[in-house]
């Protein structure tokens, strides 16, 4: 009795060992061992499994007719598995017979009744059988019978994906926006991941096409002209973006320039700063009452802000321009949290460009005076009160200051920033041991800004330590680069002139002409530091600072000598000659930009 009890246990083993031996001839391609072991699993449980790996079989080891056989059995005992169809046609193409085996697929298709299962199977079958087109056939069929346009858009769409068919598959998404405008959101999603993934340009291409072509035949669908901003921004285009935004705005004036302002502030992000100044003021334009009138004059004036080089000579007439702009900006919308962005940009500009260090403070004094103002941005401000401390000669209360940010923020970034300003400050003081020791901390912090300040830092002083183990010529360059810092520009051209008669075959020589070029830039003398930093890149090719003087050079003849040829020049050399560099990607961009 027992032993009758074990027997379909023991044929249950016997089973699962035969198809894991049968599993292991198969994919050792040894199919004649695997198709005897599968026909006699399959004879013994006809299940879909077993089926498709004994059909595999025999189109593995090329006995089609018996393929032929096995599918035409089972449906006879399977009429409604339609994916038998595909396997049909495909033994009847290994036989070379074309058209039986379309006719075989064309009769799969018309069976299908709109059973999803029934569907999903068949597709899934055409993908696997490498027939993409007729999985397009499936879906279509089906809308066809049930007279749904819109039936498996999503599917269809994917399938069109994977096919290419980059122009289809966004003409499904439109027919959905078209049926379903709340669908916008999960549709950018979807084609967000896909520009993403797909490194094939087909599909930005296709879906521009499809956008300009919408948008033509139906300039007033504001679904098309959101997706075609949306897309003109995925693809960095701003300026194309900012110019639909205003078709947008021209057209839909109950949005209130909303689209501008969402242009705008991206292209600002992004350091487009020709486009975010536009459309910040297409906005003012609007009048005190638009919802985005105030932020947007506080973009623009940021704009202003960032778009000074700091490398770069301020005339003194754009200079008090710009003052007297920031000035009437914050007395009309008040010292606050919401304008504290203003009033730190306001003290940089009149600290550094216009050597107004105690007009400066006073500002970020009233900074730290604003209520429930955030530690973190108190620190900020505090680290900014240090470095003016500091600008102004007074080295001792900067350094206290800075000590006072680091032991209140112990484990932040902020504290690591106030330490490296700090060990700035020895260096500076000629204290390079000191310095050095705290860089090495530094090296390992967790903000990349910091880490790779201090070690630029810590390279400069290792890399220029003098034969005999001292820090002469050092000495000279720290107290010409702190000349440098306090903008005490022609004491500190003297100073650095001091070090090269020092130091004629010293590895400090190439940082002495970077100094020295940005003296001449601060002092509006273009040509001259051009020159000099074209000899940095001659002398010192394989040096640390080549790209940054090379993408110094470009952007200097860009924006001020007025060479675009010159500076695509020096862009295109810092990206095939230096592509590892920090600035590759600018230099790509700002050639791209020019060409």
């Amino acid at each position: 009795m027992l032993f009758l009890l074990l027997l379909p246990g023991i044929a249950l083993f016997g089973q699962q060992t035969k198809e894991q031996l049968a599993n292991h001839y198969f994919n050792n391609g040894e199919y004649e061992q695997a198709a005897e072991l599968y026909e006699g699993l399959y004879k013994q449980t006809a299940n879909k499994y077993y089926y498709q790996m004994l059909y595999r079989t025999y189109m593995g080891k090329q006995d089609y007719k018996a393929a032929e056989k096995l599918v035409e059995k089972r449906m006879k005992q399977n009429g409604n598995d339609l994916y038998l169809y595909v396997d049909l046609g495909g033994v009847y193409e290994k036989l070379g017979e074309g058209k039986k085996a379309d006719k075989a697929y064309n009769e799969a298709v018309n069976k299908l009744s709109g059973n999803q299962q029934q569907l999903a199977d068949l597709v899934t079958a055409f993908e696997g059988a490498g027939k993409l087109n007729w999985g397009e056939k499936c879906y279509l069929k089906v809308r066809e019978k049930t007279g749904n346009k819109y039936a498996y858009i999503n599917e269809l769409a994917a399938l069109y994906e994977k096919m290419g068919n980059y122009e289809k598959m966004m003409g499904e998404y439109f027919d959905l926006l078209d049926r379903s405008p709340g669908s916008l959101s999960s549709v950018q999603v979807t084609l967000q991941r896909a520009l993403n993934q797909t490194g094939d340009k087909g599909l930005s291409e296709g879906l521009r096409r499809t956008l300009v072509n919408r948008v033509q035949g139906d300039p007033g669908n504001k679904t098309y002209l959101d997706m075609l901003i949306w897309f003109s921004l995925q693809e960095k285009d701003f300026a194309f973006a900012a110019a639909q935004a205003k078709a947008v705005d021209a057209r839909f004036a109950e949005l209130q320039g909303e689209p501008l302002y969402k242009v705008g502030t991206i292209a600002h992000k992004n350091g487009e700063y020709a486009v975010a100044a536009e459309c910040y003021g297409l906005i003012m334009k609007k009048g005190e009452e638009n919802p985005y009138y105030y932020d947007s004059r506080v973009g623009l004036l940021a704009v202003k802000f960032e778009r000074l080089n700091k490398n770069y000579q301020l005339p003194k007439k754009e200079y008090e321009s710009l003052r007297g702009e920031y000035e009437r900006t914050i007395v009309e919308l008040g010292k606050k949290e919401e304008t504290v962005r203003l009033m730190r940009n306001y003290a940089e500009l009149t600290a550094y460009y216009g050597g107004e260090v105690q007009k400066a403070a006073d500002m970020l004094d009233d900074v730290l005076e604003i209520p429930r103002l955030s530690n973190k941005i108190a620190s900020e401000v505090k680290l900014e009160l240090g470095d003016l401390l500091l600008f102004a000669g007074e080295v001792w209360d900067a350094s206290l200051m800075y000590m006072q940010v680091e032991k209140a923020n112990k484990n932040d970034v902020i504290g690591a920033q106030a330490k490296f300003r700090n060990a700035r400050l020895s260096y500076f003081n000629h204290d390079f041991e000191w310095a050095k020791s705290q860089l090495e901390v530094l090296r390992a912090s967790t903000s990349k800004l910091v880490a790779n300040d201090a070690m630029e830092l810590s390279l400069l002083i290792s890399d220029n330590m003098d034969d005999d183990s001292t820090y002469e010529v050092l000495s000279y360059y720290a107290t010409a680069d702190l000349l440098l810092y306090r903008n005490m520009l022609d004491s500190a051209w003297v100073a650095f002139e001091a070090v090269k008669t020092r130091a004629l075959s010293h590895p400090i020589f190439d940082e002495v002409l970077m100094q020295e070029a940005k003296i001449r830039m601060k002092q509006g003398r273009y040509e001259e530091a051009d020159e000099l930093l074209e000899r940095l890149v001659k002398m010192y090719g394989d040096d640390v600072l080549a790209d940054k003087a090379l993408m110094m050079r470009g952007e200097l003849n860009e924006e001020l000598l007025g060479r675009p040829d010159k500076a695509k020049e020096c862009y295109e050399k810092v990206i095939l000659d230096y592509n590892n560099s920090v600035y590759a990607e600018e230099a790509r961009r700002k050639y791209n930009a020019l060409k």
